[in-house]
């Protein structure tokens, strides 16, 4: 099976024997800066023409810590340490919340508190070493909790030190016996933020995943991060099982992934490098097309899960069944929505997929800003290129910005710009929209969009949104904008020079 996943083309091979694993900027030659039309995008990352712009000013980055903890922090019978000083730690605490809210949409009752920790480095560890910290702090962890795995994620602080956290992880697996997982994350590993979900996956690949003992025909691994069942509800009419990865999760759960008859992810940015593990690694063939967003892509979708594994009439008839119940509505909502501008800042795989929502809603999006882009993702098929789909099935998007979160661009673009509706998918985001009196939404759940239901809930949110903006007029009325005249002023990409 290894060598048949070769042969479908992966960029590179995964290296499961080594305790770190390659940055996107390397394994995938991923970027921050550029900006264009999305069709320009696609033609370069395809041509081989694409290279990244550096800014000359930086507002911020994302750290990869945390999205490294966003893989680990929600399985069930696990426990994170943070091997760094306790502000490293301090972006942890929302998982705790996300568990107990999420938890009850994914059947998750009386959930607990999340279990995280922090060696809580300080100077003088920095300058002696925090490998005892480190140590004791896993046996003392394990002594507290007996989890069925420990996962310890790297910070600046002990990365730039050299701390041995591989090795001290092994010697404390072989004296407690459970899986102790060092993962790789510091900050300044990679200016792309998604670097820290291979880092996450690369270590539950390594130490997690066992070799199958036998293939269950009907079981299919879903890579997502913490929507509702919307897979379990899908797959029973379909004769299959869900086995969601890794949120919510148990170690048992995640161990058997091998036994699986096909992955899918729902967001290519977070799962590329899990799926092209399992395939290459475990036989298990991933799905190569892009997550079923809007309806050219979900019938799609369905149609390439059903002939993996061998459902294709219940696809078949499934596609026929919610047409039949959906579309008469989402006609109505295109009567609706029709013309409405739209502005999108996200993720990259979940930001393509909310531009083909807008478009398939007949709705207008007059830019992106985009966290960053894959030309490519770790099994080679561009099948899986959202981006491209967005392209070839609804055409070019203008205003395409990649960035790296700088608020200070998106501010720009949109004063500028002013869409009827700005979506988001990060927190933090929709408040530059709603201070410029812009309708702002946010949706949490990236289930919520997906298949022919999806569209429906979406553009309902989205009239609702627009239709009930007297909250953010009067906001922008009353509120100071940080930036200075002379900034809203100028080209929104000034500080985007040449590679």
């Amino acid at each position: 099976m290894k060598e048949a996943g070769r042969k479908r083309g992966f960029v590179s091979k995964i290296n499961l024997k080594a305790a770190e694993v390659q940055v996107r900027e390397n394994r995938l030659k991923s970027i921050t800066g550029f900006e264009g039309t999305a069709k320009e995008l696609v033609t370069k990352s395809k041509d081989g023409t694409l290279e990244d712009k550096n800014r000359s000013f930086s507002q911020c980055l994302g750290c990869s810590t945390a999205n490294a903890a966003c893989t680990v922090a929600l399985i069930k019978d696990a426990v994170v340490i943070s091997h760094g000083p306790i502000g490293c730690a301090g972006c942890l605490h929302e998982f705790s919340n996300v568990y107990k809210i999420n938890g009850y949409h994914r059947g998750i009752e009386n959930a607990s508190q999340r279990h995280i920790f922090s060696t809580n480095m300080e100077e003088a560890d920095t300058v002696y070493g925090g490998n005892q910290k480190l140590s004791a702090a896993i046996r003392e962890v394990y002594r507290r909790l007996k989890p069925n795995a420990i996962f310890v994620i790297t910070t600046c602080s002990s990365g730039i030190i050299g701390d041995d956290v591989a090795g001290i992880s092994e010697e404390a697996e072989a004296e407690i016996g459970v899986p102790v997982v060092a993962i790789f994350c510091e900050g300044f590993r990679s200016k792309i933020w998604t670097s820290g979900f291979d880092s996450g996956y690369h270590g539950v690949a390594r130490k997690l995943i066992k070799k199958p003992q036998k293939k269950q025909n009907d079981l299919v691994n879903i890579i997502n991060f913490w929507g509702s069942d919307t897979f379990g509800k899908w797959f029973k009419r379909l004769g299959l099982r869900a086995n969601y990865l890794t949120p919510y999760a148990t170690i048992a759960d995640i161990g058997m992934s091998s036994e699986a008859i096909a992955t899918v992810q729902i967001c290519s940015t977070l799962g590329s490098y899990l799926a092209a593990a399992l395939e290459q690694e475990f036989g298990v063939p991933e799905i190569r097309v892009s997550p079923p967003y809007g309806i050219a892509q979900t019938d799609r979708w369905f149609r390439e899960l059903g002939q993996m594994t061998g459902k294709e009439s219940e696809a078949e008839q499934f596609i026929k069944e919610e047409k039949e119940k959906w579309m008469a509505e989402i006609e109505i909502l295109k009567e609706k929505l029709r013309g409405k501008t739209a502005y999108v800042t996200a993720g990259a795989s979940h930001g393509h997929s909310l531009l083909a929502l807008l478009k398939e809603l007949e709705m207008i999006p007059q830019g992106a800003a985009i966290f960053h882009h894959d030309p490519i993702y770790d099994n080679g098929c561009q099948g899986n290129d959202a981006l491209q789909n967005v392209v070839n099935d609804y055409g070019d998007v203008e205003n395409y910005n990649v960035c790296n979160k700088q608020e200070f661009e998106l501010v720009n673009i949109l004063n500028r710009i002013k869409p009827d509706i700005l979506l988001a998918r990060h927190g933090g985001m929709t408040l530059w929209g709603a201070k410029l009196g812009i309708p702002s939404l946010l949706v949490g759940d990236e289930h919520y969009g997906m298949a022919y239901e999806g569209l429906v809930n979406y553009g309902k949110r989205m009239l609702d949104c627009m239709e009930n903006n007297e909250f953010v007029s009067n906001l922008a009325k009353h509120t100071s904008n940080p930036y200075s005249k002379w900034w809203l002023k100028q080209n929104p990409y000034t500080f985007l020079g040449e590679k």
